[in-house]
């Protein structure tokens, strides 16, 4: 499956963000999906992610509150809405897809866990 990220850019602290991530090639209802991001010398690390049919979520503590995870499987993407943004978000934000057969639960939060990877799109908080 091919991903494409997009929404990224530049916002004030406390503002609001929509990533999608546009899934082609396979079924995008067979995957679970995830986003991740990785700030200015650090490791990626987990976002959110979400199942297959939409109806299970996980968020990192840190975005608890302030991110929501979404897909849309009739429009095979998969939406991040980012609110109450801080400069610590500043980050190339990462979609990824895991082919899964379990229709609810379905939840992976590890990296090495997906199998497909978009490109990534900055998103930078200023304060």
């Amino acid at each position: 499956v091919q991903l494409q990220a997009s929404g990224g850019g530049s916002v004030q602290a406390g503002g609001s963000l929509r990533l999608s991530c546009a899934a082609s090639g396979r079924t995008f209802s067979d995957y679970a999906m995830g986003w991740f991001r990785q700030a200015p010398g650090k490791e990626r690390e987990f976002v959110a992610a979400i199942n297959r049919s939409g109806g299970t979520t996980a968020g990192a503590d840190s975005v608890k509150g302030r991110f929501i995870i979404s897909r849309d499987n009739n429009k095979n993407t998969v939406y991040l809405q980012m609110n109450s943004l801080k400069p610590e978000d500043t980050a190339v934000y990462y979609c990824a897809a895991r082919k899964s057969s379990l229709l609810y639960g379905g939840i992976w939060i590890k990296e090495d866990e997906y199998q497909y990877w978009g490109q990534g799109t900055l998103v930078t908080v200023s304060s």
